[in-house]
């Protein structure tokens, strides 16, 4: 029986919503928008339309998908962030909004003129990227632990048609050639493993490797802490999220590594999410 757009994503959110998603009609429109390859405004524009068979067993398809809850961004093969369409696989963390105010404060405090800006644990390239977007005349380098993170990171850099940005395998510092960068910046694994929402919605999806760390999520943040000095030029800047309730040992971590101007900054939220310094030579 044919079934119109707009019937269909009713339909769709009911289902998705029976199924806990906390966006149904949101991610129901996403993925319709998928199959159709046409923007959100169709739906609306159209609504009376009805779906073919094929498109309603594709729509079926991801739907499926959905309700066990696998990430729309995985289901679809992308994320936007910032100005970017970026590939996400299963193998990458799923950028998130709220990492782009890391790059609002990479970008406000970088200085003018050529300089460097290294991102550790570039996952999609989504940090890097955004920031060699803006600035051109930075060379950005993203480092990432899993060969087939870089991989897609230097694929997400060709299809955006971006040309300062290189990326290659590294666990942290361990391949990254001696050079004194303007910026570091980092969203590093930072959840306790013990902590319950990995077991709830999307981030039991993702890579774990990408989201926890020992030490209370602690240990990568103070790795990168006690080594990026080596790695930065004098007054250069770092710049961690981390998680909402980690901003006061955060700072004492900057600090206890020599770092200045500590501070800690707010997400969208109004939650601590960006702990930042500058180290003095």
């Amino acid at each position: 029986m044919p079934i119109s757009i707009e019937n269909a994503l009713r339909d769709a959110a009911l289902l998705l919503a029976e199924h806990q998603s906390p966006s149904p009609r949101i991610d129901a429109s996403v993925l319709l928008c998928h199959v159709l390859d046409k923007p959100s405004s169709y739906l609306y524009t159209w609504s009376d339309k009805s779906l073919s068979d094929e498109e309603k067993a594709a729509f079926n398809a991801l739907l499926e998908r959905r309700k066990v809850g696998e990430p729309v961004a995985y289901i679809i093969g992308y994320r936007d962030f910032w100005s970017l369409r970026l590939n996400v696989e299963p193998s990458t963390l799923i950028p998130r909004p709220d990492t782009e105010r890391l790059v609002e404060l990479a970008l406000e405090r970088l200085p003018q003129g050529e300089g460097s800006v290294l991102d550790l644990g570039t996952g999609t390239g989504a940090i890097a990227l955004a920031i060699a977007s803006e600035r051109k005349d930075m060379a950005v380098t993203g480092v990432d632990l899993r060969d087939e993170a870089a991989a897609l990171a230097e694929r997400n850099k060709v299809e955006n048609g971006i040309n300062n940005a290189q990326f290659m395998q590294s666990s942290w510092f361990g391949n990254v050639p001696e050079h004194r960068f303007t910026m570091i910046v980092s969203n590093p694994p930072y959840i306790d493993p013990e902590d319950p929402h990995l077991s709830q919605g999307d981030v039991r999806f993702e890579p774990k490797s990408a989201l926890i760390a020992d030490d209370h999520g602690l240990a990568d943040i103070r790795v990168i802490c006690q080594q990026s000095p080596e790695y930065l030029a004098d007054s250069g800047w770092l710049l961690i999220e981390h998680g909402y309730d980690q901003g006061e040992v955060v700072r004492t971590i900057f600090s206890d590594a020599g770092f200045s101007d500590v501070e800690t900054q707010h997400d969208y939220a109004g939650l601590d999410r960006v702990t930042l310094g500058r180290f003095i030579r």
